[in-house]
């Protein structure tokens, strides 16, 4: 079974002059293992797309099928199956990262025996081990998003959903980033990721989807897109995937 597929996916919201497309009408699937992921600048649609594949959002046309589930009509059986990070950590700042690690394997059903054996493996795993019992209000910038890698893992999900999973952290951190989606990948794990990181998705992205202004620009491997649209690298193709779609390219101008 194909873990992602994605069919004319789109999503309106209100605005002053009328609806507003944040995705407009995209479509592409993701393979077992593989770490796709969607490229654009900020306000392209990418945090959107990703929060309906989650389930936490409702898509007003197309859809999304996660695992065989419509993420519309079954978002509880597609929220079971992924870990999702969101750019904002949403941690519980009066709990420790042991009682947050444990909270949540119980409310994806895991026995305490088993969330207390997941918890300290990611822990230990992430260098937390010794702010266990530390209230995450007084932790770092760094240590809550490793701590929201923890989260997102506790449970062992097969896909993992993570929205600019890099930004705003520092080189040591990001590092272990990396490390951990690569390491989920190789145990088998589905991927998907967005960024507005050009090189961050040449390391990490089996296959990438370009996208702005909601639409998706070019869908591919990086290899293949330098060889279709040339230029040197993937900060120079995907302005070329967006020059092609006869966008302009100031509105591209925070990709980095």
């Amino acid at each position: 079974m194909t873990p992602i597929e994605v069919e004319e996916l789109g999503k309106y919201f209100p605005g002053k002059e009328g609806p507003v497309r944040a995705v407009d009408g995209l479509s592409f699937s993701v393979d077992s293992g593989e770490i796709f992921g969607l490229l654009g600048a900020n306000g392209a649609g990418k945090t959107t797309t990703l929060r309906i594949m989650a389930g936490l959002l409702t898509p007003s046309f197309g859809r999304a099928v996660i695992y065989g589930y419509d993420v519309a009509a079954r978002p509880e059986e597609v929220r079971a199956r992924l870990g999702f990070l969101a750019t904002e950590t949403g941690l519980y700042e009066r709990l420790t990262p042991w009682e947050t690690l444990s909270f949540f394997a119980r409310i994806f059903g895991l026995s305490v025996q088993e969330g207390a054996q997941r918890a300290e493996a990611l822990l230990r795993r992430l260098g937390l081990w010794p702010l266990r019992n530390r209230r995450v209000g007084t932790l770092s910038v760094g240590e809550r998003q490793k701590l929201s890698f923890a989260r997102c893992l506790v449970h062992d999900p097969p896909l993992l959903i993570l929205d600019e999973p890099t930004a705003g952290l520092d080189v040591f951190v990001a590092r272990t980033a990396v490390e951990l989606i690569l390491e989920a990948a190789r145990g088998g794990k589905t991927v998907v990721l967005s960024t507005h990181d050009m090189h961050l998705a040449e390391r990490l992205c089996e296959r990438v989807g370009i996208i702005h202004r909601g639409k998706l620009a070019a869908v591919d491997t990086p290899e293949q897109l330098r060889d279709e649209l040339g230029g040197e690298d993937l900060g120079e193709v995907f302005f070329r995937a967006v020059e092609r779609e006869g966008l302009s390219l100031d509105d591209a101008n925070s990709v980095r």
